[in-house]
This record gives structure tokens, C-alpha cells and sequence, in this order.
């Protein structure tokens, strides 16, 4: 149960992070400072600091509500589902939703946290901060049922898919489509990018790809030979 003193801080952080948002969308990140903020949520700066961390959380927090949520879709997929099925199970439940972590999201407001997200440098780079917990998360989710380098690299490439796919689909909200237009086309550029991971995947865990097998020694013999 919720204790009152969670609550107020809840609302703390809720209030913080409104008037950031309103004040970053209407006059621009860089133009905001972080004493501006503080005054608009009416705490100090010191306040501010103890719930983010940087300028950058302020407006990156909300993929938070996101964090680790690869590997929570692996670790809770159906008896006998792949991992890969259920992370694309998961993806296109998401661009049904329009859930904005797809980038299939045409609510103004949206395209513009989008916008300043994609168009800031300073945000961009913090946000692969984000990104790499997440991989590491769902890399261990994955070396679960495998090895760990094998899990290492479905990750790496899993998370790519997903951040291309989702910038795909806001570029084209951005240039005017709305998300009902794109919707169909979404939907069959993640199952393809889907199905190229599966047979990645799949080529990966065979016995050819395994450096110690004969096939790797015989290419290795092979391109001695040709020196």
C-alpha cells in the first residue's frame, strides 16, 4: 500500500516534470534553464536535483515508464513462445495501442516530445544511456535459455530494430501522414524486420557459426592457404 508520504512525492515529481515538458515544448530545451523549471513547479533546485538527476531526465524520464521492458516481455512470454515471438508480439500490440514508444503516435503533443527528443543532441546521447540498461537487461533475460554472447547480440540488434522502427514510423507522422495511414505499413515493416532477427537468430544458436567448429577451422585453413 501506498504510504502518504510516496504519494507526495509523486506529486512532487509529477508537477516537476509538467512544467518542464510545457515550458521545453513551448520555448525550446535549450532556452529553458533548470532555475526556470524549479520556479514554475514552485521547488528549488536543490528539490529538482533529488528526483532527476540531469536536465536531460527531465524530459527523458517518461521512457522510464519503459525501462526493462524488453526483458519483462521475455522473461513473461507463453509456455513455449520464443523470446523473438514475443518481443514482436509485444511491438505490434504497441503500434495497435499507438503506444508513443513506437513512434505510431500522431497526438500533437507527442510528435513534439518526439521532435525535441530526436533534434537535441544533449537528449539523443542521454537517451543511449537509457538504452543501454536496456540491452544489458534484456541480454540477460535472453542468456536466461543461452549463451551469453549469443543473448548479447539478439539484444543489441532487437533494441536497434525497435529505435528504427519507431523513428520510421514518427518521420512519416512528422511529414504529415496521420497514424491510421501508416498503421498497416508499420505493421509490415516490424514483421519484417522481425523475421530477419529470427533468422539471425537462428543461424546464430546452428553448429556452423561457433568458432571452434570445423566449419570455422576449415575457413581459417582456407585463408592461410590463400596468403
Amino acid at each position: 500500500m501506498t504510504g502518504l508520504r510516496d504519494i507526495k512525492k509523486q506529486r512532487i515529481h509529477e508537477a516537476i516534470s509538467m512544467a518542464a515538458i510545457t515550458l521545453f515544448l513551448r520555448r525550446g530545451f535549450g532556452e529553458v534553464s533548470v532555475a526556470e523549471v524549479a520556479a514554475a513547479a514552485e521547488v528549488s533546485k536543490p528539490t529538482l536535483f533529488k528526483y532527476f538527476a540531469t536536465k536531460e531526465d527531465l524530459v527523458l524520464h517518461r521512457i522510464v515508464d519503459h525501462q526493462g521492458e524488453a526483458a519483462r516481455v521475455v522473461r513473461q512470454r507463453r509456455p513455449g513462445e520464443e523470446p523473438l515471438a514475443a518481443l514482436e508480439r509485444h511491438f505490434l500490440s504497441g503500434l495497435q495501442r499507438r503506444d508513443p514508444v513506437t513512434g505510431l503516435n500522431d497526438n500533437g503533443e507527442v510528435l513534439a516530445y518526439h521532435r525535441m527528443v530526436f533534434g537535441t543532441p544533449s537528449l539523443a546521447a542521454r537517451l543511449f544511456h537509457y538504452m543501454a540498461a536496456d540491452e544489458e537487461a534484456l541480454a540477460e533475460a535472453l542468456a536466461e535459455d543461452g549463451d551469453d554472447l549469443t543473448a548479447r547480440l539478439v539484444a543489441g540488434q532487437v533494441l536497434a530494430v525497435q529505435r528504427v522502427l519507431a523513428r520510421r514510423n514518427w518521420r512519416r507522422l512528422a511529414g504529415g501522414e496521420t497514424a491510421e495511414q501508416v498503421h498497416p505499413e508499420a505493421v509490415r515493416a516490424a514483421k519484417h524486420a522481425f523475421a530477419l532477427l529470427r533468422g539471425g537468430a537462428e543461424a546464430a544458436h546452428g553448429p556452423d557459426v561457433r568458432p571452434d567448429t570445423a566449419q570455422a577451422r576449415s575457413l581459417v585453413d582456407e585463408t592461410g592457404r590463400r596468403r
